[in-house]
């Protein structure tokens, strides 16, 4: 489980040989939700600050995100992203 950025309590990953489509989970304590990269679509259930914080990284991340998903289904490489600020 690729760990690409941590924030605030927040964990950010990907899974190796995941199913389309492109997708990062993010989990913060009991806590787990799965968000579609292209659409922003979320299954699962957050606190609404901690879901807030994550769909504003999100939108600055989108196309970073894109690209460690297809790095990490081609080559099982990925690189970190930057926490929000």
């Amino acid at each position: 489980m690729p760990e690409l950025c941590r924030f605030l309590g927040i964990v950010i990953f990907m899974n190796f040989n995941e199913h389309n489509p492109p997708h990062f989970h993010a989990k913060y304590g009991d806590f787990e939700i799965i968000v579609e990269i292209n659409s922003g679509i979320v299954e699962g259930k957050f606190p609404k600050r901690a879901l807030s914080m994550v769909m504003e990284w999100y939108e600055i991340h989108k196309d970073e995100l894109l690209q460690d998903w297809e790095l990490i289904r081609t080559t099982g490489d990925f690189k970190k992203i930057q926490p929000l600020e």
